[in-house]
């Protein structure tokens, strides 16, 4: 559980960095932090939390508009949630 949790602080840490980028479109932005607040969610499991916050990137990801190194951080947090299983 603590591994989960750790890793839930290191998602929603790149997370907040892209959400504080404006070099990033605003649409993007706007996505990372709602990916960042799921993640804070308690009422969820940490599984549960990943599972949402995965879908919501994996959306955003193929927006034609983001730049690449911002692609990149988003990949890194699908990632990084990933590994959080119930």
């Amino acid at each position: 559980m603590e591994e989960y949790m750790q890793r839930l602080q290191q998602a929603m840490a790149i997370l907040n960095r892209v959400a504080e980028d404006h070099t990033t479109p605003r649409n993007i932005r706007r996505t990372a932090r709602k990916a960042s607040e799921i993640l804070l969610d308690e009422s969820l499991t940490p599984a549960a939390r990943a599972a949402n916050a995965i879908d919501l990137l994996d959306e955003i990801s193929q927006d034609p508009n983001m730049p690449m190194y911002t692609r990149t951080r988003i990949w890194n947090v699908i990632s990084v949630l990933e590994g959080i299983r119930d």
